[in-house]
C-alpha cells in the first residue's frame, strides 16, 4: 500500500466527506502511537500534523529507548519498572529500531555525585530485576573498579575515578519509530496527512466537540472533519490547542523545557560504547556521549523555554556547557565548537509540577539521602538474609519522599504523563517519554472505547498493542540479528555492496524487499545524479510509502544524513531535489524554497548563527 504526498488531494477529499471516530492532532511519537492502535482496532482514524512527521520534538530525543537507571537515585522504582516494561515492548513490536548495548557509567568522588559505588551496585542489581535481565545475560549489570572502566574506556579522566558500571540499555531512531507507527495506521485504513494546521473546533447542540477546522499548509484552504471525538497529542503546543477549545477553561499544564545534543566526529572523540556520567557541576545532571555511525555525540541540556516552539534554537550558552562538561571528563579530547558538525535542540513535553518527568533532569523531585540509605540498608540485609521481603516493602512505603508526583491523579495513564477531557469532550494526552508511548495511547484507546462505545451501543475491541508490530516490524523479535544478515544478503545479491546492503536491512526491517524491489530504477537514476544507488533506492521508497514532501523530510526525518552523515550531504543535495522534483511533480519554485529551507537549517545545525 502505497502513502505519498500525491495522494494527498483524495485524502483531503475523504476527509471533508466523510464522518470519522477519532481525530488525532499531532504526528509525534504521542499521535502516532494513538494512531496505530485506533486503526488496528478498527476505528475510523485521521492524524493530522501541521510540519513533517516527528519534526517537533519526536526527531530531537537523545535517541534512546533509556530505562531512565537515574530515577533509582530517587527510587523512583515505578517509573524505572514502567519504562524498561515498555521498553521491551517497544523492542518487540519494532525489532529493527532498538539496540541492545551497554551504557557505561563511571563513577567519580566528586560532590553532588548521583552515585557512589554501592549505590550504584544496589541500583543496578534492582534494575535488572525489574528488566528481567539474568546474570547470564551477556549485557548483565557489573560493578567495575577505576582500573577496569580505564580498560573500557581508556581516554576518561583518571582522577577522582572510583569505578563505575556497565548495565543494559538501547538506543534508538526516534524518527523512525514515529513513522513505522504512522505507516502501519495508514495500512489499516487511518488516514495522515502532514503539512496540515489545526485551526479550531466546530460543536453540536450541546456544545461537544463534532468538528475539526484544518487548515491546508500547501493548498492552502480550509475545511471541517467530522468527528465523533478528538484528540490532542502536540506535545509542547498542548495548550495552544486547548486554547482553540471554548470549553476548555483548565489552566495552562505544559511547562516545556529544551534540551541540546552536540554531534563531532568519532575520530575526535573515540568512544565503545555509551557512556552516562555526572557533570561535574554540582547541579544534578547527567550526560550522555554515545557512539553512532562515525561520529560521537553528546548531551544533553535541561532548560526552561518559552521561545519559538518550531524552531527551538542551540546557544553558546548550551554549546560552552557541554563542551565544558564533555572536556572534564575525557581531558585529552580537547573539543572546541569548531568541531561540532551537526547539532539539534529539541523540546521536552513536560507538564507543569511534574518535575521528575524528565528521566535526565535535575533533583528536583529527589529522595533524601537518609531515606536512600534507610533503602539500601534495608536491601543488603535482605541479600544478606537478615531481612524478609515483606521488610523492604514496609521500608519502601514508609520512606518520607518529597517528590511532586507521589498523589497520582486517577486519570494520569503512565508517570510524567497526563489524560484529560475538556467540557466539550476534547481530550487531551500530554508528556511522557518516548519510551512509554505505547502504554499512554493504550490507556487513551480505553477511555476513547468507552465513549464511542456508550454513544452509540457497539462493541469495540481494542489490539493488543503489546504484541502488534509496527510497519517494519514483522519478524521474530528474539531473532534480530540472523533477520538482519538475511535481509542484508538480499540486499547484496540485489547489487548493493555489504555497508550498503546492512544499513538497509537495519533501516526498514521487514520491509527491506520492498526497498530493493525499487533496485532497477534507482539504478539509471543514481547514475544520471552522481547518487548512491542505496540513497536512491531509499529516497523512491519514502516518496511512494513514507510522505516524503521536502528535501529535509528525507535528509533530517527518513535518514541520519543530517545529523550523522553530514558531510555526505553536499554531494547529495541537488540530486535528492531534482528526484523530489519529477517525482511529485514540483514547482521551481518550490524546490528552491526547500532547498533554501534546508539550507537554513543546516546553518543552525551546524551552529553558523553563533
Amino acid at each position: 500500500m502505497t502513502f505519498t504526498i500525491n495522494q494527498r488531494d483524495h485524502a483531503i477529499k475523504q476527509l471533508k466527506e466523510e464522518n470519522f471516530d477519532l481525530v488525532i492532532i499531532g504526528g509525534g511519537i504521542t499521535g502516532a502511537g494513538v494512531a496505530i492502535q485506533a486503526a488496528a482496532s478498527g476505528l475510523k482514524t485521521a492524524l493530522l500534523e501541521m510540519q513533517d512527521f516527528s519534526e517537533g520534538t519526536s526527531s530531537r530525543s537523545t535517541k534512546l529507548v533509556h530505562g531512565g537507571i537515574r530515577y533509582l537515585k530517587q527510587f523512583d522504582v515505578e517509573v524505572v519498572n514502567d519504562t524498561v516494561s515498555e521498553r521491551a515492548v517497544v523492542q518487540q513490536i519494532a525489532p529493527h529500531i532498538p539496540k541492545a548495548e551497554q551504557m557505561l557509567l563511571p563513577v567519580y568522588d566528586t560532590p553532588e555525585a548521583t552515585f557512589n559505588l554501592f549505590r550504584l551496585k544496589i541500583a543496578m542489581h534492582l534494575y535488572d530485576t525489574m528488566a528481567n535481565v539474568k546474570e547470564s545475560h551477556p549485557f548483565a549489570n557489573r560493578v567495575l573498579n577505576a582500573q577496569e572502566v580505564l580498560q573500557i574506556q581508556p581516554n576518561l579522566e583518571p582522577e577522582g575515578l572510583v569505578g563505575g558500571g556497565l548495565y543494559l540499555d538501547y538506543n534508538n531512531s526516534d524518527t523512525r519509530l514515529v513513522i513505522e507507527n504512522i505507516k502501519q495506521a495508514v495500512d489499516d485504513g487511518a488516514i495522515a496527512l502532514t503539512r496540515a494546521k489545526v485551526t479550531g473546533f466546530e460543536y453540536d447542540d450541546k456544545q461537544q466537540v463534532n468538528g475539526v477546522q484544518v487548515h491546508d499548509l500547501i493548498g492552502d484552504e480550509t475545511f471541517t472533519i467530522n468527528t465523533k471525538i478528538a484528540i490532542n497529542t502536540t506535545g509542547p503546543w498542548s495548550d495552544t490547542i486547548r486554547e482553540l477549545d471554548a470549553e476548555d477553561d483548565k489552566p495552562a499544564q505544559m511547562r516545556p523545557t529544551k534540551g541540546v545534543h552536540l554531534v563531532i566526529d568519532r575520530s575526535k572523540l573515540p568512544v565503545s560504547q555509551p557512556i552516562y556520567f555526572d557533570t561535574g557541576e554540582g547541579d544534578g545532571r547527567m550526560v550522555f556521549v554515545i557512539p553512532r555511525e562515525d561520529k560521537t555525540y553528546f548531551g544533553t541540556t535541561d532548560t526552561d523555554y518559552e521561545g519559538d516552539f518550531t524552531k527551538p534554537q542551540v546557544t553558546q550558552d548550551d554549546v560552552d556547557y557541554l563542551i565544558r562538561i564533555v572536556n572534564r571528563r575525557f581531558p585529552d579530547a580537547d573539543i572546541a565548537q569548531s568541531d561540532i558538525e551537526s547539532s539539534w535542540a529539541g523540546l521536552r513535553p513536560l507538564i507543569a509540577g511534574n518535575q521528575a518527568s524528565d528521566y535526565n533532569g535535575g533533583d528536583n523531585a529527589s529522595m533524601s539521602d537518609e531515606d536512600f540509605d534507610a533503602l539500601v540498608n534495608a536491601v543488603a540485609d535482605y541479600q544478606a538474609g537478615n531481612q524478609t521481603r515483606a521488610g523492604v516493602e514496609s521500608t519502601v512505603s514508609d520512606l518520607n519522599t518529597n517528590r511532586s508526583e507521589t498523589a497520582l491523579n486517577p486519570s494520569q495513564i503512565s508517570r510524567g504523563s497526563d489524560l484529560s477531557t475538556s467540557e466539550s469532550g476534547l481530550m487531551t494526552l500530554a508528556g511522557g517519554k518516548i519510551t512509554d508511548y505505547r502504554k499512554m495511547a493504550a490507556g487513551a484507546l480505553v477511555e476513547i472505547a468507552e465513549r464511542l462505545e456508550e454513544a452509540e451501543d457497539r462493541k469495540i475491541t481494542l489490539v493488543n498493542s503489546k504484541t502488534y508490530p509496527v510497519s517494519g516490524g514483522r519478524f521474530n523479535p528474539q531473532q534480530v540479528e540472523e533477520s538482519f544478515k538475511r535481509y542484508a544478503k538480499l540486499g547484496r545479491i540485489k547489487g548493493l555492496n555489504s555497508h550498503q546492503a546492512q544499513d538497509i536491512a537495519e533501516l526498514y526491517g521487514s520491509n527491506t524487499e520492498m526497498v530493493l524491489d525499487y533496485y532497477d530504477e534507482a539504478l539509471p537514476l543514481a547514475e544520471a545524479h552522481d547518487l548512491p544507488v542505496s540513497t536512491v533506492m531509499s529516497l523512491l521508497y519514502a516518496i511512494d510509502h513514507e510522505m516524503v514532501y521536502s528535501v529535509s523530510d528525507y535528509l533530517t526525518r527518513r535518514t541520519n544524513y543530517s545529523l550523522f552523515m553530514s558531510e555526505q550531504v553536499p554531494a547529495i543535495l541537488d540530486g535528492v531535489a531534482a528526484i523530489l522534483k519529477e517525482r511529485l511533480s514540483l514547482s521551481d519554485d518550490v524546490i528552491a524554497a526547500q532547498l533554501a529551507q534546508y539550507q537554513e537549517e543546516r546553518n543552525e545545525m551546524t551552529l553558523g548563527h553563533l
